[in-house]
């Protein structure tokens, strides 16, 4: 039996409000507005990238930068803000032109020379990595309240600023999937480029808006993850790209292109989220959040192996 795309929205609904009562039941206090309003504002710069790499996913393709990226935008943020006193507009423009030219360049690589993105990606992640510590003389740049705005809860709620402007992004990104030509040829070329091309879609335009669009959301992500710490730190987002792409895979995008949806990556970011929340409740370690990370990974693969049988 193949599960169609409700059954599959049902399904990540029922594992998310599972593992809530699961983890609501085993540690006191989950179930709190507190804790659930931690949640949402840890989240929005995770939903922004898994917005942008859902549609790059449907292409076929992947970005493995993306935490370099942000640490690097996140430090470019951070030494215009402390160091050169530029303004929040004026710093999270600049971030995100520098997070697009980040993800042009992946495509351009790739797609112009016909190179797999995992390993064009992974040498931009070593690349945007040192320009961070470069950027930053190896230290952490405080900025202070000038951006924690944006990540505190909005007075009288328990949500930021940060997470209603990433919801936005989402419904936008689903809009653009669902209902805009850009959309559709990024599913038709995920599925099938040969065919796509003999329709006359051009092939290498939706992926190469595909990377750029990763990269402007990871730009905007930086300036979110700076404004939780009010800081900018050069090891931002170590480990990010393996988060992003298990809540995206867990949404139900194919690793081999031509099916996602960002509502459902929406909810892979919430059922990642939730995970890593409630094993921190419990005490787990790091070490044991990365191996259970690691095995959701492994289990949305196969279950996307599954959906895929005829």
């Amino acid at each position: 039996m193949r599960l169609t795309g409700t059954s599959d929205l049902v399904v990540l609904l029922v594992v998310w409000t599972g593992l809530i009562a699961l983890f609501g039941g085993a540690s006191d206090g989950f179930l709190s507005a507190a804790t659930l309003g931690s949640i949402a504002n840890r989240i929005p710069a995770l939903l922004l990238v898994a917005t942008g790499m859902t549609l790059l996913m449907v292409t076929g393709g992947i970005d493995l930068s993306v935490g370099s990226a942000l640490g690097f935008c996140g430090a470019m943020v951070g030494v215009a803000m402390a160091d050169f006193g530029w303004g929040l507009a004026s710093a999270t423009l600049a971030s995100i032109v520098l997070g697009s030219l980040l993800g042009g360049i992946n495509g351009l690589v790739s797609v112009k020379l016909r190179l797999p993105s995992f390993i064009v990606s992974l040498g931009m992640l070593e690349i945007a990595r040192g320009l961070a510590f470069l950027a930053t003389h190896s230290q952490t740049k405080y900025i202070g309240a000038a951006v924690e705005g944006i990540g505190a809860p909005i007075p009288g709620w328990v949500v930021s600023p940060a997470f209603l402007i990433a919801l936005a992004v989402v419904a936008l990104g689903q809009g653009l999937l669902s209902c805009t030509v850009l959309g559709r040829h990024l599913i038709a070329v995920g599925a099938n480029a040969e065919a796509a091309a003999i329709s006359g879609i051009p092939v290498d335009r939706p992926r190469l808006w595909a990377h750029t669009l990763v990269g402007a959301l990871t730009g905007l992500a930086a300036v979110f993850s700076c404004s939780r710490l009010g800081s900018a730190d050069p090891n931002a987002g170590v480990g990010f790209e393996l988060t992003v792409i298990a809540a995206v895979v867990v949404g139900g995008t194919s690793l081999l292109g031509g099916r996602g949806s960002v509502a459902k990556s929406l909810l892979g970011v919430l059922i990642v989220a939730t995970l890593e929340a409630g094993l921190v409740q419990l005490g787990a370690s790091e070490p044991a959040k990365r191996v259970v990370t690691g095995i959701v990974i492994v289990v949305a693969v196969l279950a996307d192996s599954w959906r895929r049988r005829p």
